[in-house]
């Protein structure tokens, strides 16, 4: 099994969104876009993929995605994605 990490950045809200998934990330990035009005994803459909990760298994992607959560700090969420 292939499961990302993932970064998402939406311009309207100003905000990022962190999660994994085992979908392929396309997809997923679609999903988040689609006109679904649910959850913190759902009012607008300008995600953007700005950062993402690949993991053999899906509790080592959700276990990144959990521990990024946990800093609560944009700019260091940010020094993440401009490291690549």
């Amino acid at each position: 099994m292939h499961c990302h990490f993932y970064i998402l950045f939406s311009k309207c809200k100003n905000r990022y969104y962190i999660g994994a998934t085992c979908d392929e990330l396309k997809e997923r990035v679609r999903r988040h876009n689609s006109n679904h009005k649910k959850g913190f994803t759902g009012t607008v459909n300008d995600w953007e993929l700005v950062y993402s990760e690949d993991f053999k298994s899906k509790e080592e992607a959700f276990s990144r995605e959990r521990e990024v959560k946990k800093w609560k700090s944009r700019k260091k969420i940010e020094t993440l994605i401009s490291s690549t």
